[in-house]
């Protein structure tokens, strides 16, 4: 993607080392981050190191679906987990009742395991991500209701 010299020396260049870092670490095959107007991505492939493509301005705002209820989003980059560990229970399950503050699914990050939990009481509406399923900053993970 052609860009101009002006924005491409915008970019910082720890940025884009810390998203090839994430890259390596959770196994993902690209990242996507918008920060001021300007979008970066970074990408891997198996045959060339990570290729970034950034300067470009981000597009309007696509509205989201609407979903009955809140929507819990990912605060970060990792995998989810619906279980404390493999072949125990789910934290929750659709049409459970939930307190706010009680953990709804893990995100693991930098091999970090980190507990999302309800921001109120209600009950599950919805799972959007599905077991051991990457997920990106923001991203729709629960719908309560």
């Amino acid at each position: 993607m052609p860009t101009s010299k002006a924005s491409a020396d915008t970019i910082d260049a720890r940025l884009v080392r810390r998203l090839a870092d994430i890259l390596n670490e959770t196994g993902l095959s690209e990242i996507e981050v918008e920060r001021d107007g300007m979008k970066v991505r970074v990408a891997k492939t198996l045959s060339a190191p990570a290729t970034v493509y950034a300067a470009q301005p981000a597009p309007a705002p696509v509205a989201a679906p609407a979903y009955a209820g809140e929507v819990v989003k990912s605060p970060m980059v990792g995998t989810v987990y619906l279980q404390p560990q493999p072949g125990a229970p789910p934290f929750a399950r659709v049409g459970d009742t939930v307190s706010a503050g009680q953990t709804l699914l893990l995100v693991e990050a930098m091999k970090t395991m980190n507990p999302i939990t309800a921001p109120k009481a209600g009950k599950i509406v919805e799972f959007l991500v599905a077991d051991a399923q990457p997920v990106e900053f923001g991203e729709p993970l629960v719908v309560i209701g």
